[in-house]
């Protein structure tokens, strides 16, 4: 089905929620270089929303117009496989309070980002959308998927109930400026970008990589994905999930060799087979983000080049 919705003027009121991480901040560039003027954000420390008495109160407050759901407790398989009750209740609890805010403040219509990890570990690839919830998921982030799922179906469930125009958007592996660069507790792309530099700047004769390497992944330039969600809150789209993605993928090993050419890094690999792999493979079909008329622009190398850049540039903060 069809969602005929205004499309949002330049003063329209706008909540980024999350605009500190790297999908949040991404959003607020793109919101700022359309011209929106009216651009509302919080910090943790002003606004806590895992508390349902504050995020009610703040919305009634504001009154927003357009929603950006992009905060989130996210990580690795390390963090998401050790910090599995923080996982799933903090995402739990964020989606829950602004959704049911939104619709009790008649905010016009919400973006809700997910992951892609909210699909069965042995889906058919590339991964469509109906195959939500039609096998086992990865057991290392289970937690942190159910409560993505959980938030897809409240979306799901408050327009099919209440006619509230909400947006369900599956974006594939993200990295780009404002990444968490963190080797216990960040994603495989930010984390090789590190132990790449550490490498070179103390002229290691190799670099160790999680897993063996085989696992097959996609990743998006973050700021494409923030280009696609702002499509998706200006245009009239469906229901239900959307996929977000590159429609490509890579090895980790491919990966890893690709960021040590960009770094400068001329040493060798050493794969720790005893630390998990995850999923074999992760590719998201794009069919239905492609038929809507957006598709993205960042190669990977040129996405990693920047986010290289991006990485050095803090360091010398």
């Amino acid at each position: 089905m069809t969602i005929t919705s205004n499309v949002p003027d330049r003063s329209s009121r706008i909540f980024v929620a999350g605009h500190a991480g790297m999908v949040g901040s991404a959003l607020v560039r793109r919101l700022e270089d359309a011209g929106y003027g009216n651009i509302i954000v919080r910090t943790r420390a002003e606004l806590d929303l895992l508390s349902q008495a504050r995020t009610a109160a703040f919305f009634e407050e504001q009154t927003f117009d357009y929603v950006f759901l992009a905060a989130a407790l996210t990580g690795g398989i390390h963090a998401n496989d050790t910090y599995r009750a923080d996982f799933i209740y903090q995402n739990l609890m964020i989606e829950a309070n602004v959704i049911h805010a939104a619709y009790m403040t008649g905010v016009r219509k919400l973006l809700f980002l997910g992951s892609s990890c909210i699909y069965p570990r042995n889906s058919e690839q590339p991964i469509r959308e109906d195959s939500l919830l039609t096998g086992p998921l990865e057991q290392t982030n289970e937690p942190y998927a159910i409560a993505k799922i959980a938030g897809v179906k409240l979306c799901e469930s408050y327009n099919r109930q209440y006619g509230t125009n909400y947006v369900s958007a599956m974006p594939t592996n993200l990295y780009g400026p404002n990444d968490n660069y963190d080797l216990q507790n960040g994603h495989v792309l930010p984390a090789l970008i590190r132990k790449a530099h550490e490498a070179k700047v103390r002229r290691e004769k190799h670099m160790i990589v999680w897993g063996s390497g085989k696992p097959l992944r996609e990743f998006m330039y973050v700021d494409d994905l923030a280009d696609a969600c702002v499509f998706l809150m200006e245009n009239r789209c469906p229901h239900g999930l959307i996929n977000v993605g590159t429609g490509s993928d890579i090895s980790i090993r491919d990966l890893a060799y690709t960021i040590m050419e960009i770094v400068g890094f001329d040493g060798g690999l050493v794969f720790d087979t005893s630390k998990p792999d995850g999923t074999p493979r992760k590719l998201l079909n794009t069919e239905r983000m492609s038929a809507l008329g957006w598709c993205a622009r960042t190669s990977l190398r040129d996405g990693i080049e920047k986010a290289y850049a991006d990485y050095v540039a803090k360091l010398s903060q």
